[in-house]
């Protein structure tokens, strides 16, 4: 029996917060934020399908000779290649994608640990084609409803990542929380509005020399946790504001697309 708490990584929070361009990664996704209130436009590129988060901000998305408008509380789904985003609004705008090779290593702020890749972490090996996939799709947040038995979470995917939009006012009921972990993939828990309480604890093996303590992180918005594999976690959302967290998974999560969960799930082949 092999020592699983033995192999298990720390978590680690990158905080978000100043002007400019910011970026961090796990292996398989890279995030980064953008200052609306800067004027000239912001070049993007990746091979894969791009997902970009608006909040309270407004963009446009020039592609080749197209221009497509993506108002606030939208995502827009970004066909893979070189895009040129303006923005307009207070609020930091976002972008996922699992491939950025765009970004220099000297962009990405945690980019150091990943310089070797943890076998154990599931590789995107195929991409899933969007049906419509040569053209920018918005899809507005408020357009669906969240899946009835899982009213907290709105998902959506891109071609190689899923996305959960979790909201809500106040703090999280305590006596609700939902410690798990995830043994083939990490998980981004993106901050991007209120203060969250990211809980950790690492699950014991036989050598008691490697045990630790059970870990709390505050989270102040926006910032980003990188949840390595199999670390327990959960996230509380504390304080009377609006929370807004975003989890992000790549691949894609199969699960919840399998339940009917992921709200675009039926645009990909």
């Amino acid at each position: 029996m092999s020592d699983r708490g033995s192999q298990v990584q720390r978590a680690h929070l990158i905080d978000f917060r100043g002007p400019g361009r910011r970026a961090a990664r796990a292996h398989n996704f890279f995030v980064e934020l953008f200052d609306p209130r800067k004027a000239d436009a912001q070049a993007v590129e990746s091979g894969h399908e791009m997902m970009l988060l608006l909040l309270d901000c407004e963009a446009q998305v020039d592609s080749d000779d197209v221009s497509t408008f993506v108002p606030s509380r939208s995502v827009a789904l970004l066909p893979a290649g070189r895009h040129a985003l303006r923005f307009n609004g207070d609020c930091p705008a976002v972008l996922l994608a699992s491939d950025r090779p765009d970004l220099s290593d000297e962009a990405i702020v945690n980019g150091h640990l990943f310089v070797e890749r943890d076998s154990r972490v599931l590789p995107v090996a195929e991409v899933d084609a969007r049906k419509d996939g040569h053209s920018v799709q918005v899809i507005g947040i408020d357009s669906f409803a969240a899946p009835a038995d899982n009213p907290r979470l709105k998902m959506l995917r891109s071609a190689t990542m899923s996305i959960n939009w979790c909201e809500y006012e106040g703090p999280r009921d305590r006596t609700q929380l939902s410690p798990h972990s995830h043994a083939e993939f990490e998980q981004g828990s993106l901050a991007m509005r209120g203060t969250f309480h990211h809980h950790f604890r690492v699950p014991w093996g036989r050598n008691a020399n490697l045990w630790r303590a059970d870990e709390r992180i505050e989270a102040l918005s926006p910032s980003l946790a990188v949840i390595p594999i199999d670390l327990i976690h959960t996230t509380e959302g504390v304080g009377d504001e609006m929370h807004l967290l975003i989890d992000i998974f790549s691949p894609p999560r199969g699960d919840f697309i399998a339940r009917g969960w992921v709200q675009n799930s039926s645009d990909y082949e």
